[in-house]
């Protein structure tokens, strides 16, 4: 037999052999042949069991808790093309080597600051767990890393996050798109240190404010549709905008525009700090999450919020169907409903909008995060930067897939909250109301005003790019 080994040279001689990859990958007639090994001195063990979880985690396709030697190849490719995008992007000059100089630049980017002496201390890195006793990044000494030496020094340590491509991806899902049910923004440690991750949070908070406003008209027919529209009573696009200015005129076109404007801060702080606290709850050391621990986070922290801010929501479904002279503003809509119908009302619908969280939620993650991936892998050669067009494109659709699957609930819950307790009336429980909608208009009448919400979706999210750009540029924020 042909053993493959990795050897750790230590002073003690106390040392055993742990099979490293197993060959489950091999041609049969190889399989008695080759055998990888890694020696290790005892008191490695257990850094070498942590190393050995996070490379199967990252290899391991066929979820067998192994890595056989195909998936490990593939591992190897795979994480050497993201390297390479990586270096491509540190190296600024594109001399093939990356300086001082070029280390400093790109953390400035990421809103970090360093001494040049602190970046060649970067460059002069030792690494010696696992692969080597010591290993130098700078090889021969140059002060300089060339793609050898970055790839040598980095390949079998698998990266979760790689920099760069976090760098142009990663604040993307911050464009709001008038839900407010997506999973919050991750900022890093250097972030949160310097202060970037408030200025990012307001710089979405403002683009929020302003693609909302400019959407408000396909805001406020979609909820008139949801809660208006029937078999007898079919309400079009143009129609219903001929409705509304001639019963209001053209300002009505904004009615209950205000507080879906002023509910973003809150929602967006509450959402934020809450998503921090279950973080860390779920034991996460990693400063991006994986996609299943986002969804439980973001869903959880999303619950939160809209827990918290739910009157809100109400108060502006009842002030886009209001009627001219209803009411003569926020605190006499919320008065009004309080004394008439009591704290009660405040929350009706809750219960199908937290549901409908976790399937908008879901599905946007995933939808995203495919097409993020199949967009590095088939387009990212030189360069892991998708440009404007791929980013609002992946957003965009996502987050219409998100709406889709969700939107059944967003109806119901716009309808329930839209119940005035009348005097020995019925009130429709969220399923009463499910059965009623389906028994009356068919399974159509769940999606009554997708037209406009879908819409809107394409301007919301554009607006909102292009004023976060702007507004993250008069904060000082580094843009990428």
């Amino acid at each position: 037999m042909l053993c493959l080994s990795l050897y750790v040279p230590v002073p003690s001689q106390n040392q055993t052999a742990f099979e490293y990859f197993e060959s489950n990958g091999l041609p049969s007639e190889l399989k008695s042949l080759f055998k990888l090994r890694l020696f290790l001195p005892s008191e490695e063990f257990s850094t070498y069991r942590k190393w050995r979880k996070k490379i199967v985690k990252a290899g391991d396709k066929d979820l067998d808790g192994q890595l056989d030697f195909e998936e490990f190849v593939h591992y190897l490719r795979d994480h050497e093309k993201k390297l390479r995008l990586v270096f491509k992007s540190l190296d600024k000059k594109n001399d093939g080597r990356i300086d001082s100089q070029e280390i400093m630049q790109s953390l400035r980017d990421l809103g970090v600051h360093i001494s040049e002496q602190q970046a060649e201390k970067i460059l002069k890195r030792i690494r010696t767990k696992i692969c080597a006793p010591i290993m130098y990044m700078d090889k021969n000494g140059t002060m300089t890393i060339d793609w050898n030496e970055w790839r040598d020094y980095h390949l079998l340590h698998p990266a979760d996050n790689i920099p760069e491509i976090i760098l142009y991806w990663k604040h993307s899902t911050i464009f709001d798109v008038g839900e407010s049910l997506t999973v919050p923004d991750e900022f890093t440690v250097e972030e949160k240190i310097t202060g970037m991750w408030w200025r990012h949070l307001v710089a979405g908070g403002g683009a929020g404010a302003v693609s909302r406003t400019c959407t408000a008209p396909l805001d406020r027919l979609k909820v008139l549709m949801q809660v208006h529209a029937s078999r007898s009573n079919n309400i079009c696009i143009a129609g219903g905008f001929t409705h509304m200015i001639k019963e209001g005129g053209i300002r009505s076109l904004w009615r209950g525009n205000g507080i879906n404007v002023i509910k973003i801060g809150p929602e967006t702080a509450i959402k934020f700090m809450a998503y921090e606290q279950i973080k860390r709850l779920i034991g996460s050391n990693q400063e991006t999450l994986g996609i299943l621990e986002r969804l439980v986070a973001g869903s959880l922290a999303g619950a939160i919020a809209q827990s918290s801010i739910y009157p809100m929501e109400v108060l502006k479904t009842r002030l886009a169907l209001r009627t001219t002279g209803q009411y003569s503003g926020i605190a006499h809509c919320a008065k009004q409903v309080l004394r008439k119908e009591g704290m009660t009302a405040f929350y009706r619908g809750y219960v199908p909008n937290v549901i409908g969280i976790i399937p908008y939620a879901g599905i946007d993650l995933a939808v995203y995060e495919t097409l993020k991936n199949y967009w590095l892998q088939k387009y990212a050669t030189n360069s892991a930067d998708p440009g404007v067009f791929v980013l609002l494109a992946c957003g965009t659709m996502s987050s219409t897939c998100g709406q889709l699957a969700s939107y059944p609930l967003a109806l119901v819950r716009t309808r329930m909250q839209a119940q005035a307790t009348l005097e020995g009336g019925p009130q429709m429980t969220m399923s009463g109301l499910f059965r009623h909608i389906v028994r009356t208009e068919g399974a159509i009448g769940l999606y009554r005003g997708l037209a406009p919400n879908f819409m809107k979706v394409i301007p919301a999210v554009s607006i909102s790019y292009v004023v976060y750009e702007n507004i993250k540029v008069y904060l000082g924020v580094q843009s990428r």
